[in-house]
């Protein structure tokens, strides 16, 4: 959420800078909603003064044995054009409200230009997609082979878009949760959460879902006092802990991870990567967020993405880091880093983690302020990211540790997680 005035003020070139993301903002509309306002409250503090005056003037004039029927008659009448402005500008207030609330974060300038992936610049690869002397097999199959995977059971269950993993792959899964999570509170100093699936409204809002993708998500419950929405990342009820609370500037930054179920409808990917487990309504989520200085977003986001990165190479596995282009972060963000992680079966690198740098925009919408010790107030910035999925990380660890036997190797920082080092082809383990 903005400040209308930065968006008014020309040294800021939101116009500009929100084409570039593809969004036009409508200033006049902005100026009339500013101006609806600024005359209603005119009004109520004419009408208040003057209400005021007559109040004092009444019991004077009384006393003096002046006629006060036109005073009175007045006074009654003030009374209701306050009730009327009041009633104007909470209404005024709501229209300007949920008008910023549609607007987007403002990209920075240094993101490339472009509204799609194709535009994104690499910043960096590491590690060396593994060569395999033999046809890679995707994950779907692989999982199929190995008795892992049962999507025609999930599917039985709950409809397309979901998963039931067993086994083997159900442990692989909660060691990789586990991995990522030693590493974010023992070695990147981030404090763990355990957190409510289900948030309101507001809490939807602050961080930016609400109201503008509300089809992307779950909804439960009948009636304004029991609506509740499923997350769709950890990185909502995260943000949120600090909703409309005053933060000593000292002691931030603030680091905070949770290993989470998320919820996605996914509305509008149909036909997008439906096969396996690239794109579910319910996936495992290990989250990261930081609450910091707002000077010190640009440089926190650096912290987190390398926070991020240490994930895939605990597991050895093969990715790169790229920009993302300014028409193609998300609606909160004001630049992001995408890491792609390689896929032997689809021969390219595939998204794995977002990790973005949001400003004081959501503190904005989420009412999360600072305080200095010498008194100076403001608002935070928050960032987020993946730290990592625990589904698409499975993936990658299934398609580039794959051996032309059919089995699975496993990358040694899982080895004492799990107990094992291979998963041989028929489904079993190798100690």
């Amino acid at each position: 959420m903005h400040d209308p005035r930065v968006l008014l003020d020309p040294a800021t070139e939101a116009v500009r800078k929100l084409a570039r993301r593809g969004y036009q903002l409508d200033l006049e509309h902005l100026d009339k909603l500013l101006s609806q306002r600024t005359t209603a409250v005119k009004q109520i503090d004419d009408a208040r003064a003057e209400s005021n005056r007559i109040a004092k003037e009444l019991p004077a004039a009384a006393k003096r044995g002046e006629d006060v029927t036109a005073l009175k008659e007045r006074a009654r009448a003030l009374k209701t054009e306050i009730h009327e402005a009041e009633e104007q500008h909470r209404q005024f207030e709501t229209e300007l409200h949920e008008f910023l609330l549609s607007i987007p974060n403002l990209p920075e300038d240094r993101l490339p230009d472009g509204n799609s992936d194709e535009f994104a610049v690499e910043v960096r690869t590491w590690g060396t997609p593994p060569a395999l002397d033999f046809d890679p097999v995707d994950h779907v199959d692989l999982g199929e082979r190995l008795g892992i995977f049962d999507f025609a059971r999930a599917t039985k269950l709950s409809g397309p878009r979901f998963a039931v993993i067993k086994g083997v792959g159900a442990q692989l899964e909660r060691a990789l949760a586990q991995l990522f999570l030693q590493l974010h509170t023992q070695r990147h100093g981030y404090t763990e959460y355990s957190l409510p699936a289900l948030v309101t409204r507001p809490t939807m809002t602050g961080t930016g879902q609400l109201p503008k993708f509300e089809e992307d998500l779950f909804k439960t419950g009948v009636g304004e006092d029991r609506e509740l929405f499923l997350i769709p990342t950890a990185e909502v009820p995260l943000t949120n802990l600090h909703a409309g609370e005053t933060l000593a500037a000292e002691d931030l930054p603030l680091a905070y991870t949770a290993h989470t179920l998320c919820f996605r409808s996914e509305a509008g990917s149909y036909g997008r990567d439906t096969r396996g487990l690239i794109r579910l309504h319910q996936f495992a989520k290990v989250e990261l967020v930081r609450v910091v200085e707002a000077e010190r977003s640009s440089e926190e986001l650096e912290i987190m993405l390398g926070h991020a990165e240490a994930c895939l190479k605990e597991l050895g596995l093969a990715y790169r880091v790229i920009t993302l282009a300014a028409g193609d972060i998300g609606f909160s963000a004001q630049y992001t880093y995408d890491i792609e992680v390689w896929l032997p079966s689809q021969q390219r690198y595939r998204e794995i983690s977002s990790v973005s740098d949001c400003s004081t925009f959501q503190a904005r919408r989420a009412g999360i302020r600072t305080k200095a010790k010498d008194g100076k107030r403001g608002f935070a910035a928050t960032l987020n990211g993946s730290g990592l999925p625990i589904g698409r990380t499975l993936v990658a660890v299934l398609e580039q540790y794959q051996q032309a036997d059919g089995s699975i190797r496993i990358p040694d920082a899982l080895v004492p997680l799990l107990g094992y080092r291979q998963i041989n082809a028929d489904g079993t383990t190798l100690a």
